[in-house]
């Protein structure tokens, strides 16, 4: 639905009042606190079209409306715009940068705090790692049947393993042979060297090797090593989150590393600074139900990248948060720069 200019400024303020106070708006508080220049029997005609449309909601009859998640979306990509923390912010937080140690570890822990600080959520961030990932060793284990295990050792030691399922059986000796053939002709390559070998392969060697070309593609996206978290308790402490079992849910993308990385992989744009907002899941995750996660990739693409951002219920602040995890990642970028080349 296209909506007019004064629906979509409806939008914006009703959207605006619910992220500072999540109870229902109704049109004379909105009227009477931006004075707009209409009646608020026209602003609640205009509420009802926008319900209509499935921005909004109301949660009971004689209650006011609430943003839906449909509407948080257009506002993010439609209505919100390029926004920018205000200048003295960006001084003090570039200030706690320069002050602290010449340590990636230390940085990557500043960073969370600030950005947990700013964006009133919970912040994840990662060690920057080289981009692309080089082939070491691979190994088979058969459990049973068809169901094999692959056990695919990267350079510098990361472990992926994956259970497969090939389309014959073959038994341990015969598994370990093609883990040998494998391991020989792609050791210390990339994944892009690798997948050029696979019209030169054949039956199961190829099967084997396309999967673990597949393995790390995902794993170039982005390496999560170890996750660095803080505003844990900005989250628990929201309304949405009374009930335990959404609190659980919502901080499974902290915790567990392996949801980390399919999460991250899937939705970090390649591009240094593209910052990609999932709002509610986006149909794709259950685990993010209620939850907003913005995150961007920072470093550079030739030296090292890594990932940073935010969680947080869908009532968030998606302006300041943005800017906070664009300016925080701008000033990460620039430290790895330094920190590599010198």
């Amino acid at each position: 639905m296209e909506l007019t200019e004064r629906q979509e400024t409806i939008l914006a303020l009703v959207i605006h009042e619910f992220v500072d106070n999540a109870h229902p708006i109704g049109s004379k508080s909105v009227v009477s606190k931006y004075s707009l220049p209409i009646s608020p029997a026209t602003v609640r005609n205009e509420m009802a079209v926008l319900t209509d449309a499935g921005f909004l909601r109301q949660p009971h009859t004689s209650a006011g409306r609430v943003p839906t998640e449909e509407g948080y979306r257009f506002f993010v990509r439609s209505l919100l715009g390029e926004t920018e923390l205000p200048a003295a912010e960006k001084r003090l937080i570039s200030h706690q940068f320069h002050q602290a140690p010449s340590a990636l570890e230390d940085w990557i822990r500043l960073a969370t705090s600030i950005l947990a600080q700013q964006s009133q959520a919970a912040s994840l961030a990662t060690i920057p790692r080289p981009r692309f990932t080089q082939f070491k060793h691979l190994e088979l284990i058969s459990t049973q049947g068809s169901q094999v295990l692959l056990v695919l050792v990267l350079q510098g030691g990361d472990v992926r393993q994956q259970m497969l399922t090939l389309t014959e059986t073959a038994d341990q000796a015969r598994l370990d042979d093609i883990a040998r053939q494998i391991t020989m002709n792609a050791s210390g390559k990339g994944a892009l060297d690798i997948e050029k070998q696979l019209p030169d392969l054949s039956g199961l060697t190829q099967e084997v090797t396309g999967l673990a070309v597949e393995i790390m593609k995902k794993a170039d996206v982005i390496q999560a090593g170890h996750i660095y978290r803080d505003g844990l308790s900005n989250v628990i402490s929201q309304p949405e989150f009374a009930d335990s079992n959404m609190a659980t849910n919502a901080l499974r993308l902290l915790e567990e590393r392996s949801f980390t990385e399919d999460v991250l992989s899937s939705i970090l744009s390649p591009t240094i600074g593209a910052v990609q907002v999932v709002i509610d899941g986006e149909g794709a995750w259950d685990e993010l139900r209620h939850c907003s996660v913005i995150v961007t990739r920072y470093g550079d693409p030739e030296l090292a990248t890594g990932a940073i951002g935010v969680i947080g219920p869908v009532r968030m602040s998606y302006g300041r948060s943005i800017s906070a995890v664009r300016y925080v990642a701008g000033l990460l970028s620039d430290l790895v720069i330094e920190f590599y080349n010198n």
